[in-house]
């Protein structure tokens, strides 16, 4: 792919120019920060859902339609991001994403009612899906570069940031309001996105501004086949029946330990802070996962061992065993999105890290709202099986996608 020769170029020293671009290490690490900075912030906004849904005074309905406010902001701004990271840069579009995520948080903890607060979700949403779909596409350009499975190490990023959001959550949730929490939130993001924003710019995104198009890359898009296309869709099925878990433990996790099983909020929080090590643990050893047993065994195994793992979380009737339960799940989910993800991404760049995290992220955007209908409809231990089907069918698509995956690497 042209993006890819011209990042190699660049990050061996080769452009013109007054000063040097970053070398592939610091890109790395400047891209890792950005994916542990999204967890961080994510997992603080999800541990004050049940404070703000109490100050709101959702009932478990109302509040699922307010965080469908988080969804449609990312949906929409999903589809259009993978068109400015071919115009602006993935670079460029990752800062400037950082930026609004890190003002947004404080919306939140500001609202009174159910209403106001899915409208000022829908902005959060926009800046937490363009940032998603901007930083996995310059990983995907980076991991062609270096010529290894190394995706699942920026989603292990992603998951170490949410557990120390999460685990940071727990421990002032006593102490802070929501409103003062999130604004310090607000304060940290900047000051990431400040110090780390440079490195991205000063590097080669997947579309530098101002670049002349080639013939590949004005008709990627256009020109990839039907078959390309069924593949990347795909895979982002895949990576939404994956995300749907990992969006209902982090917004009803906490409330189904308090509320189903009496933990105290402390230890309500700790439940997606403990989901959230086990995958990135997970994630820490998915380049090596993959280079032994290849994509299809890595994606069956944890499809299965997620679907195992979530069908004690949600109907386990001791705390610990629900904890367990999690752990598992997220031992067994960790690696399923980024290889979604990525194999998207290096059959067709930008267009398809857009069209894989719109599907994967929109799984784990909507499970929320959805999780909410079926609570009221049935009972919260009940809704959070569906967890459990949808890992399980990943675990099937993942061995149907056996064909394509060899397309892919071929």
């Amino acid at each position: 792919m042209p993006q890819v020769n011209k990042l190699r170029t660049a990050l061996s020293g080769e452009l013109g120019g007054d000063t040097a671009p970053p070398s592939s290490a610091r890109l790395r690490t400047a891209l890792t920060v950005f994916f542990a900075l999204d967890g961080f912030l994510f997992a603080g906004w999800v541990v004050r859902i049940p404070a703000i849904k109490h100050q709101t005074g959702a009932s478990a309905s109302t509040l699922g339609l307010a965080l469908l406010g988080v969804s449609a902001g990312a949906v929409v701004t999903m589809m259009l991001t993978g068109r400015l990271c071919r115009r602006y840069g993935s670079h460029a579009v990752t800062v400037v994403c950082g930026v609004l995520l890190s003002l947004s948080i404080a919306l939140p903890a500001q609202m009174g009612s159910a209403l106001t607060l899915g409208l000022v979700l829908l902005i959060f949403g926009a800046a937490y899906g363009g940032l998603n779909v901007a930083m996995n596409s310059a990983a995907v350009d980076l991991v062609s570069a270096l010529r290894r499975p190394v995706m699942p190490s920026f989603h292990a990023a992603f998951s170490f940031g949410g557990m120390a959001g999460a685990g940071l959550g727990g421990l002032v949730a006593g102490s802070l309001s929501p409103a003062t929490h999130l604004f310090a939130l607000t304060g940290v993001g900047l000051l990431v996105t400040a110090v780390t924003g440079p490195v991205l710019l000063r590097g080669p995104s997947a579309a530098p501004p101002g670049g002349p198009p080639t013939a590949d890359t004005a008709e990627r898009p256009k020109g990839m086949s039907v078959q390309a296309r069924r593949i990347v869709v795909l895979f982002g099925v895949i990576a939404l029946c994956t995300a749907y878990g990992e969006g209902a433990l982090a917004e009803w996790g906490a409330l189904h330990l308090s509320q189903d099983l009496g933990a105290a909020p402390g230890l309500a929080a700790a439940g997606y802070s403990l989901f959230a090590l086990t995958m990135a643990i997970g994630r820490l050893t998915g380049t090596a996962l993959l280079e032994r047993f290849g994509q299809t065994r890595t994606l069956v195994a944890g499809g299965v061992t997620a679907a195992a793992g979530m069908l004690l979380g949600a109907l386990a009737p001791a705390v610990w065993l629900v904890l367990l339960g999690f752990a598992v799940a997220g031992l067994g989910l960790a690696n399923i999105f980024p290889v979604a993800v990525g194999r998207a991404g290096a059959l067709s760049g930008p267009s398809g890290v857009a069209a894989a995290s719109t599907l994967g992220y929109g799984g784990m955007l909507l499970g929320p709202p959805v999780i909410g209908f079926l609570t009221d409809w049935f009972s919260l231990p009940v809704a959070l099986t569906t967890v459990t089907l949808l890992a399980a069918t990943a675990a099937v698509l993942g061995y149907a996608a056996r064909n394509a995956g060899e397309h892919l690497n071929g």
